[in-house]
């Protein structure tokens, strides 16, 4: 017969035993062992016991979503380069009595304060019929401490503004709103503005217009082709 002492050891070692395998079981709950290549057993971190992903992310209330990743926005054309719905030299010209071949291109002179002219000088007498270049409407009647008297017209689409300025005045009636044809007197050459007395003349110019068409708003584009200028150019020393 085994004596008391044995027999306390041996159901110690059993409850060891027991113990052991109780603890290997919980840990094999929480980790998968694979191979690691050098023969060693490496632990991996199954999906309940994951860590969280360490990268800064943007704090939303409940019910948010994160907003989609927007396209970038392609590149504004420059001034000058913008397309136009107006082919080129189906324009009326907008002066009475002026030919295309009288027409300068002075669309990239230089004007104070380091401006850019971005439009055409038609010059005429005081007092010449300014003419509507196309069909549209009169978007907006201005007087300006530069442009003087201006017309803002709109072409039927929305994509285009016809700008004239240094007007003497308005034609008898003009009014915001007002529907124009192609051809229709809108106002008279005139030096209003910074223009020289000494020199009346039309600023002629287009804009492309963007998506909320504002009247003050738009892309430069150059009317000399689109009025048919073919004459060559030569530098403008007007204000």
């Amino acid at each position: 017969m085994r004596s008391p002492l044995a027999m306390a050891l041996a159901v110690a070692v059993v409850a060891l035993l027991l113990l052991a395998l109780s603890w290997q079981d919980g840990a094999l709950r929480l980790l998968r062992v694979s191979p690691s290549p050098g023969g060693t057993q490496a632990p991996v971190i199954t999906p309940s016991a994951a860590r969280p992903d360490p990268r800064p992310t943007a704090r939303m209330a409940a019910g948010d979503v994160a907003p989609p990743v927007a396209a970038p926005s392609p590149a504004a054309p420059p001034r000058g380069d913008a397309p136009s719905p107006a082919p080129a030299g189906t324009l009326l010209l907008p002066v009475a009595g002026v030919e295309p071949a009288q027409l300068q291109d002075t669309f990239t002179d230089a004007r104070s304060a380091g401006r850019s002219h971005d439009a055409i000088d038609i010059m005429a007498p005081a007092g010449t019929p300014v003419l509507a270049v196309a069909d549209g409407h009169v978007e907006k009647l201005f007087d300006s401490a530069r442009g003087g008297l201006t017309i803002y017209q709109f072409e039927p689409g929305g994509e285009l503004a016809y700008y004239y300025a240094h007007l003497q005045r308005y034609a008898d009636g003009l009014a915001e709103g007002q529907a124009v044809k192609r051809g229709q007197v809108i106002g008279y050459v005139g030096s209003t503005g910074n223009a020289s007395p000494d020199a009346p003349h039309l600023h002629f110019a287009i804009f492309v217009l963007g998506p909320e068409r504002r009247w003050w708003e738009g892309t430069a584009i150059n009317p000399y082709p689109l009025l048919g200028g073919t004459a060559r150019r030569e530098a403008a020393s007007r204000p």
